[in-house]
């Protein structure tokens, strides 16, 4: 199996590709007809509801103009395409200037629809580079600035409709502060989604390679087995020309060619032995018994300092599949008990004849109350910020505690296999991660066969 943190890399050479091309020109297309339909609605109230004059003409051409940049977008383009950077900056900063025109029209700042100009710049900063976004931002905070001193008043029959100053300058200062702060949180939302994208795909990636080298494994033993007879044969018929050659010393060069012949084939079958030794080196390949696969997953935590001890109860173990979502997955939780552990990790291993359970146990500070129903989302840390450090050869990693994303990744890749998880505290203290199988979602031997006895469970601590 392949360690997830060299993996963890292997999406950087995908990020340029994902972020390129990322905004479906329909979604923009869609959006604009709304907004297009909006304004007409608004224009409409205006002047024959509420009796306002304003310049119907120049706003009419504005959202005019909109329409038939949606409709040029529609007839000569494919709606499915997916516009570049520049692209989407341009189609973008034309929705600004647009809106930014049709206020000036209709109020300016006056005009309660300015919260809109908040939009383009959201939509900017989730799907474009920060320098197109902080470009787009500036523009829009230029023409939130222009729009209070140049515009055209809403006019009533009782004159003009001006909102009191203090209230116009508050509601600039909201817009200013709107643009920055939407922006700011939409990049962040963005980029922590993105930052799960590339875990999901690195341990994906991990999964395939380790399974693709495990396939690889099994189609090499099985060459060796096949090749056998063929070389035999060679041999053998090699081995009789050499007996006829012997009575015949013209014939001396071919009895060279018959010896070297027997010699490669007896190099063939010595290379494809070690070969077929190889494959089946593991003999936990395919399937294993219950605790191979928790050992092997819990193999690269055993010697960081802690006391790891794994409780087997009595009797036949169940074999389940020895898949990579299964074992990285344990790893994970293995990982995050040993790190917040203070001393002693405990796992126990237990089935039924209706599950299969993990349950992974610390002496650590546990998790945090409040957050204990939201363990294993995204981005969240249900451990204290810091963790004791009580052995050199496990210092503090950041890669590992604050990011929230190793029991995402557990328990995304357990989930799959059909299994449920559930964390607590432990009433003795420190934090319990509980992992249930069905035996049906394993395809595990029968329940029968892996019944366990009352004895009391083997133990077998490690430090």
């Amino acid at each position: 199996m392949p360690d997830a943190d060299t993996d963890l890399s292997w999406p950087d050479a995908l990020g340029p590709v994902r972020r390129r091309e990322w905004v479906p020109l329909r979604t923009l297309t869609v959006l604009r007809w709304l907004a297009i339909a909006g304004q007409v609605a608004a224009l409409v109230v205006a002047t024959k509801v509420l009796s306002l004059d304003i310049a119907t003409g120049a706003a009419s051409l504005a959202v005019g103009a909109s329409v038939v940049v949606n409709l040029v977008a529609t007839f000569t383009t494919s709606p499915t395409r997916r516009l570049t950077e520049r692209e989407a900056t341009l189609l973008l900063t034309f929705d600004i200037l647009q809106l930014g025109l049709l206020l000036a029209l209709t109020g300016g700042l006056n005009n309660p629809f300015a919260l809109l100009l908040l939009a383009p710049v959201t939509i900017a900063a989730s799907v474009l580079h920060p320098r197109s976004t902080l470009v787009l931002g500036g523009l829009t905070l230029t023409i939130i600035t222009a729009l209070g001193p140049w515009h055209l008043p809403l006019l009533t029959s009782a004159g003009p409709l001006e909102t009191p100053r203090l209230f116009l300058w508050g509601f600039w200062v909201a817009l200013m502060i709107g643009v920055g702060f939407l922006g700011l949180y939409a990049r962040s939302v963005t980029a922590e989604m993105a930052a799960i994208s590339e875990a999901l795909t690195a341990t994906q990636l991990a999964l395939d390679r380790a399974q693709r080298l495990s396939d690889l494994d099994g189609v090499v033993a099985a060459a060796a087995h096949e090749l056998g007879t063929p070389l035999a044969t060679i041999k053998l018929v090699s081995s009789e020309m050499i007996e006829e050659l012997s009575d015949h010393p013209e014939l001396a060069d071919l009895r060279e060619d018959a010896e070297l012949l027997r010699a490669q084939a007896d190099r063939c079958r010595d290379i494809l032995r070690a070969m077929g030794r190889e494959g089946r080196r593991d003999p936990y390949l395919d399937r294993a018994p219950f605790e191979a696969v928790l050992r092997e997953a819990a193999e690269p935590h055993l010697d960081r300092g802690k006391a790891v001890e794994i409780l087997v109860a009595a009797g036949r173990q169940p074999e389940i599949p020895r898949r990579p979502e299964i074992v990285h997955g344990l790893r994970n939780l293995v990982q995050n008990a040993v790190d917040f552990a203070n001393s002693r990790v405990e796992i126990r291993l237990d089935w039924t004849r209706d599950r299969l359970v993990v349950r992974i146990r610390d002496d650590g500070p546990g998790f945090e109350p409040a957050l204990l129903d939201r363990i294993g989302d995204p981005f969240m840390r249900g451990r204290p910020s810091s963790r004791p450090v009580l052995h050199e050869a496990d210092p503090p990693r950041p890669g590992y505690e604050g990011m929230g994303l190793g029991l995402f990744i557990a328990k995304s890749l357990l989930e799959r296999t059909g299994a449920r998880l559930t964390f607590a505290n432990d009433a003795g203290g420190g934090a319990v991660a509980v992992v249930a199988w069905p035996y049906g979602a394993l395809s595990a031997a029968s329940p029968a066969s892996a019944e366990p006895t009352a004895a009391e469970p083997g133990v077998v601590p490690h430090s």
